[in-house]
């Protein structure tokens, strides 16, 4: 029930309908709760984030944040990291971000993610339609 209550409140249902890939962060949360609540990146950080308190977007993604992102991490992993630590992994939140950038330098599969943030929740409708469609991608993977 802990573990439900976890997502209730990490709004798993909202961030699964605004997701970019929502039948795939539906497959993923499904996949970690049957592995005895594996904790991944992909589960830990979301995107998009929803920042409300910050009442405007503040820039864009850039790639030079990439490299400021490693350097914060390398440190940690020489001066910080424990012993039976995993190694840091680090998020990287913006205004918007370059999907293309993001994918050349192979920011969605490693150490670092970028995500999106929101200053406000999009639109009921399109919460719904979003969600419906993610339900109904959920559902045909379930048939195969």
């Amino acid at each position: 029930m802990s573990t439900l209550r976890q997502k209730i409140q990490g709004m798993l249902y909202e961030r699964t309908a605004i997701s970019r890939k929502p039948d795939e962060l539906a497959r993923q949360e499904l996949e970690a709760l049957q592995e005895e609540d594996l904790m991944t990146p992909d589960l830990v950080f979301r995107d998009p984030y929803l920042l409300d308190f910050l009442g405007l977007k503040l820039g864009s993604f850039d790639a030079a944040y990439k490299g400021q992102m490693e350097l914060y991490l390398r440190w940690l992993d020489r001066y910080e990291r424990r012993s039976g630590e995993e190694p840091p992994i680090g998020l990287i939140l913006c205004g918007e971000k370059n999907r293309e950038q993001i994918e050349l330098l192979q920011l969605d599969r490693g150490e670092i993610r970028v995500a999106e943030y929101l200053v406000e929740l999009p639109p009921k409708g399109l919460l719904e339609a979003k969600l419906h469609e993610a339900i109904r991608l959920a559902r045909g993977q379930q048939d195969m």
